[in-house]
């Protein structure tokens, strides 16, 4: 019997390391490619020398940041995907909770329409958003790219359904005191709810981080182009580098790893306490 369990536990972990290597090979590939020389990365591929070559340097970000530019790429990311995941927080976290604490006419019908909408995806609504936001002068602009987003049916989803698990208790002794319902979100339930704030503010930022279709469809200038449209461009600018691309690559992957780790333990609680709430 013990052996069986031990058995079934290894072959467990050694299926999560496969799937886990799967994963991050790639990843590796990326990185050494982004330190080799041009000519290598194509030569060494398929071979052990891929992940551990002779030599590293780092023209091909010198390189980069020569060629294309990467900063005007990296700073329209950077606030093109804070503003939305800012504002987002707001607004999503403030519809979560009318919808899980406060009664009103239509409520119900209202949630239903929220949860139908996070089945429909961008890519059936993209064609009318565009002759809408056409009317409106956004093309090529900031707004384009974060108004159409900031309010998110999943989001909104995620808040109510972390917030109904809340107990009542505070919030009721606060409405007991005279604080009204922004005020109780605010100083009680917000502190209570960082679990959820840095799951969706992750799913969020890593959604909007790599959109590209909304932005290929309502952008024509570099000076509001983010980073995928950017590297996108670049795969076409001859002459055409590896090592070049793999460079770009690993610095568009950077915040997105980084801020992961720095909100990693919240996000981890954050979904694991949804999921015992579902």
């Amino acid at each position: 019997m013990i052996l069986k369990i031990i058995l079934t536990r290894m072959a467990f972990y050694i299926l999560l390391t496969s799937f886990t290597l799967i994963f991050l090979i790639p990843v590796g590939i990326m990185v050494t490619g982004s330190l080799k020389p041009d000519d290598l990365v194509l030569l060494e591929a398929g071979r052990l020398a891929t992940f551990f070559p002779a030599e590293f340097r780092l023209t091909n970000y010198h390189e980069v940041l020569a060629r294309v530019p990467f900063g005007r790429f990296m700073f329209n990311s950077i606030f093109i995907t804070t503003t939305i995941v800012s504002c987002g927080l707001f607004v999503n976290s403030l519809a979560g909770y009318a919808f899980s604490r406060l009664q009103w006419c239509g409520r119900n019908w209202l949630l239903a329409g929220v949860i139908a909408l996070i089945i429909i995806p961008l890519e059936a609504i993209a064609v009318p958003l565009f002759y809408e936001v056409t009317i409106f002068g956004w093309r090529n602009t900031y707004l384009v790219q974060i108004i159409p987003f900031i309010a998110n049916a999943f989001s909104i989803y995620l808040f109510y359904t972390f917030f109904l698990g809340l107990p009542k208790e505070l919030e009721e002794a606060a409405r007991i005191d005279g604080a009204k319902p922004l005020s109780i979100f605010i100083r009680i339930v917000v502190p209570n709810a960082k679990p959820v704030f840095a799951a969706v503010a992750i799913l969020t930022f890593l959604m909007q981080w790599g959109s590209f279709l909304w932005p290929l469809m309502v952008t024509h200038s570099e000076d509001v182009r983010p980073l995928p449209l950017g590297i996108a461009a670049f795969y076409t600018l001859p002459p055409l580098q590896w090592g070049d691309i793999f460079a770009f690559g690993v610095m568009m992957v950077l915040p997105v790893l980084l801020i992961f780790i720095v909100f990693q333990r919240w996000f981890i609680q954050g979904v694991a306490t949804m999921g015992l709430k579902g």
